[in-house]
């Protein structure tokens, strides 16, 4: 096999210097190549999911949004626009193409039963009404009417919550504002609402 210009100048890491030295400009081509990648997506912007520092990253999938047709993710990046991250993703962010597209990542709700060695899926309506009944269950349990004093406390200690960093302070205060009305008050989140 004889070696050509072009498969040196590909092989070679040094490939995009030799090619400058030698008076071609590559800038067009791989800002062509980038658009070529992206060209026929749909945007969604997103936030990162890793750490509180929520920087926002841009989702591109390709689909035609007809009905019963999942979109398929082809690349995530950086949100330029946005005013945290800048464009700029740390190694966690950058690799969140593979957690999205994993054949491994659950798509529906799992329960394992006591005594059960396995794992069962069930449906979204029956994970509700089983998380209802079990909150309904342990308020029941452990809900403190009167302190050892006498005074009134009306608190559950066998509940806490835990908010995530992309939870939106919206949704945080309705949170917050739910899990007091259950006498909640172990209860953290990172909007500190």
């Amino acid at each position: 096999m004889t070696p050509t210009r072009r498969s040196f100048l590909r092989g070679s890491p040094l490939g995009p210097a030799i090619a400058s030295m030698l008076g071609f400009d590559l800038s067009r081509a791989e800002a062509q190549s980038r658009e070529l990648k992206i060209s026929r997506t749909t945007e969604t912007r997103s936030t990162c999911p890793y750490c509180s520092v929520s920087c926002g990253v841009i989702i591109h999938t390709l689909g035609d949004k007809a009905k019963n047709v999942t979109p398929q993710v082809v690349h995530v990046e950086g949100d330029p626009d946005h005013p945290i991250n800048r464009g700029t993703l740390c190694p966690k962010g950058s690799s969140l193409q593979q957690d999205i597209v994993n054949e491994r990542r659950l798509m529906k709700p799992q329960v394992r039963r006591p005594g059960s060695d396995r794992w069962e899926d069930i449906s979204w309506d029956a994970a509700i009404d089983e998380i209802a009944r079990r909150v309904k269950q342990t308020r029941d349990q452990t809900f403190v009417e009167k302190d050892a004093q006498g005074r009134t406390v009306n608190r559950c200690e066998g509940i806490a919550w835990n908010g995530g960093c992309t939870d939106t302070n919206e949704f945080n205060y309705l949170v917050v504002k739910t899990m007091r009305s259950l006498g909640v008050c172990y209860l953290e989140n990172q909007a500190r609402v």
